[in-house]
């Protein structure tokens, strides 16, 4: 799909005269344009007008199909009567600054980002690809003394030799108890043997966002990592086997955390299912208990259930993959078998 249909497919949507796009990601996925001070002005009748200053006016000028104008003040240069802000996005300060009586529209773009096309799940393929070789070339050189944040800037570094832009987000490396901490920041603590080592990384190519987690034993695992392990595992499959076009979020999210929840882990598994993946690391549409609507085909989302014990440790397995008229598309390949280093 070009950059001209999409914003064609917008303004088919709209209810107002126009809708000014100031969220840069969506600036970029309407224009092609990646900047850090640019708006972009889509009218009804499909035509659209692109503010940016002289840093990149340049480059919006060879943008097929816009009207550029070179504008310091991006936004205040588009603003027209009946023009919509996207509400989501813009501070208070901001809208007061612009006139404090717009129209608000939230979300109208993450929506029509959620369905991917052909060209989109390329290049997150691409991505996904990157991030399973990281993890192949690094996954030997995890050895006792190593710390969680050089183990980070391993996978972060060869993501990048191999051809990744650079890291989709800042890498998670969580050993031993630190496995507990969904989020933890990868610190000084040496991995050691025993320890259950969460790895949570991706490579970002061409803007988009790959998404991968895995969890390794550093020495023969005892049987509760295994016990653990095998329960995240059989949880993110039937995760992954309930996605498909028409699926609910819930019923997703459901799939796995009722296996999680039958095995007395209910507590232990804290944060939704999964969540979209493109432009944005996370983005539309998220899977959870208390999420609503329905997947459409094409659209990359992440599954990815854990379970974290206080003062012991954790595991988590992540995939991505791509809902298909035909089941889902699984993007990150790399094995959900334990791994014993």
């Amino acid at each position: 799909m070009t950059y001209v249909e999409r914003r064609l497919r917008l303004a088919s949507s709209l209810d107002l005269p126009a809708l000014l796009v100031t969220r840069a990601v969506n600036v970029r996925y309407l224009t092609g344009l990646s900047s850090s001070n640019a708006a972009l002005l889509v009218r009804q009748d499909g035509t659209a007008a692109l503010a940016t200053d002289s840093r990149y006016v340049q480059t919006a000028r060879d943008l097929p199909g816009l009207d550029v104008i070179e504008a310091r003040d991006a936004a205040a240069a588009l603003l027209a009567p009946g023009v919509a802000v996207e509400g989501h996005d813009m501070t208070v300060a901001e809208y007061r600054r612009l006139g404090g009586d717009l129209p608000v529209v939230t979300g109208k773009v993450e929506k029509l980002r959620t369905v991917k096309d052909e060209t989109e799940i390329d290049a997150l393929r691409r991505a996904c690809a990157l991030t399973d070789e990281a993890f192949a070339q690094i996954v030997g050189r995890i050895v006792p003394g190593r710390t969680e944040r050089e183990i980070a800037r391993m996978l972060e570094s060869q993501m990048v030799e191999l051809g990744a832009d650079k890291p989709a987000f800042d890498t998670i490396v969580a050993a031993g108890p630190n496995g507990a901490i969904p989020h933890h920041t990868p610190g000084d603590r040496p991995v050691e043997r025993g320890d259950l080592i969460t790895m949570d990384f991706g490579a970002l190519y061409r803007g988009y966002h790959a998404d991968m987690t895995r969890t390794i034993a550093l020495g023969e695992p005892a049987a509760w990592q295994r016990e653990v392990y095998e329960l995240v595992s059989s949880a993110q499959r039937a995760g992954r086997e309930a996605v498909r076009a028409g699926a609910t979020a819930h019923d997703i999210d459901a799939a796995a955390r009722d296996l999680i929840g039958q095995a007395g882990h209910a507590e232990h598994f804290g944060h939704g299912l999964g969540h979209g993946v493109g432009l944005e690391i996370h983005e539309l549409p998220f899977l959870g208990p208390d999420r609503t609507g329905r997947l459409k085909d094409r659209v990359p989302i992440t599954v990815e259930p854990g379970v974290y014990l206080p003062g012991r440790g954790g595991v988590r397995i992540e995939d991505t993959l791509v809902t298909r008229a035909d089941g889902p598309e699984l993007l990150t390949l790399s094995t959900k078998e334990l791994l014993v280093r």
